[in-house]
């Protein structure tokens, strides 16, 4: 497998209000990737939930059937042997009950903060044949697909790690919400490498864990833009 063997899944796109936004309302992206693993098809994320009354006309989402999305690269929900969700809101786990008994993968302690309840919706949590395995931290869950603990947008956060015959790629989820933060947080890390002195800006504990995978690329879930080293 090398790295453009991993594919973006567009899943839908719903619209932040001013009031999350802090200005005017935005359009944003929600997106999944698939990689093509000798033990199966591995998922980051399976697109927007359905809400109540109140989320629906708060987000407007308009949704990409998790299957279509699949069928466009030639695979199918039965491909898919690995779920992992970067966490489990209702935009990030939404086609998660179309893979009853398929392993889903989530941190032991997004799960508990997820059914202790306000933060999603129980159909798309406790759904019948749902079989989750839950992490305490970084975990290889097949051969070269590492998963890792990435707090910040949630405590429970994580993301993937795929190393390929030509580098590895980082599926970043919502870790960071664009590339550009990606990017501050990336030269944040290397400051002192790059001859930088104090004071310098602070960065999340785990950059160092991913950028020592040396990554040829960053992928996220809400940014079409892409990071690249250099």
């Amino acid at each position: 497998m090398n790295v453009d063997d991993v594919r973006r899944l567009l899943l839908g796109t719903f619209v932040r209000p001013p009031e999350e936004t802090g200005g005017a309302p935005r359009v944003e992206a929600v997106y999944g990737y698939a990689v093509p693993h000798d033990g199966g098809l591995v998922l980051l994320d399976t697109g927007i939930g359905a809400g109540d009354e109140e989320t629906e006309a708060w987000y407007r989402p308009r949704r990409v059937p998790l299957h279509t999305a699949l069928a466009e690269h030639g695979w199918t929900l039965d491909d898919v042997k690995v779920v992992v969700n970067c966490h489990l809101h209702f935009d990030h786990c939404g086609g998660n009950p179309l893979l009853a008994g398929r392993r889903v993968v989530a941190q032991r302690t997004e799960l508990a903060t997820a059914r202790a309840g306000d933060y999603t919706f129980e159909a798309l949590l406790d759904f019948p044949g749902v079989c989750y395995e839950e992490l305490d931290g970084e975990a290889e869950l097949l051969a070269g697909v590492h998963c890792i603990q990435t707090p910040g947008h949630v405590a429970g956060h994580q993301s993937l790690v795929i190393e390929c015959d030509d580098g590895s790629i980082v599926l970043a989820g919502q870790s960071h919400d664009t590339a550009s933060a990606w990017s501050a947080d990336a030269l944040a890390a290397r400051a002192r490498d790059l001859g930088h002195d104090d004071p310098l800006p602070s960065y999340p504990e785990w950059m160092a864990r991913l950028l020592a995978f040396d990554p040829r690329r960053v992928v996220f879930a809400h940014d079409a833009a892409v990071w690249l080293p250099g």
